[in-house]
């Protein structure tokens, strides 16, 4: 059975950093996906950034070059090292994973956590 837990939600004010983090089991494989998205209250959920099995890392533009996902193999961790926060990142973060190429851009994929919550004041 596959599970995926985030955690490291906070309220933190803005230009501020969190590490979100993302604790999978059950989910093997040589060639995999894994993402984090993001739903604000009355938006729908985007894709943030993912991450292939072999590190190549893609990234919303609204996120470049201040957000940064990562992965552990041997804690079977899914990281997102999130800076110079704006209040528009505000919102409830999902981390997810799945086999299938094109998963993440469809935003279907299989599995996902259950969220954790960020919350950015100006």
């Amino acid at each position: 059975q596959v599970q995926l837990m985030e955690s490291g939600g906070d309220s933190v004010q803005a230009v501020g950093s969190l590490k979100l983090s993302c604790v999978v089991s059950g989910f093997t494989g040589r060639n995999y996906y894994m993402g984090w998205f993001r739903q604000a209250p009355g938006k729908e959920r985007e894709g943030v950034a993912r991450i292939g099995s072999y590190g190549q890392a893609r990234y919303a533009d609204s996120v470049q070059v201040r957000f940064t996902i990562s992965k552990d193999n041997v804690e079977n961790t899914l990281y997102l090292q999130m800076n110079s926060l704006k209040p528009e990142d505000s919102g409830m973060y999902y981390c997810a994973a799945d086999w299938r190429p094109g998963c993440y851009t469809r935003g279907d994929m299989d599995y996902w956590g259950k969220g954790t919550l960020v919350t950015i004041s100006s």
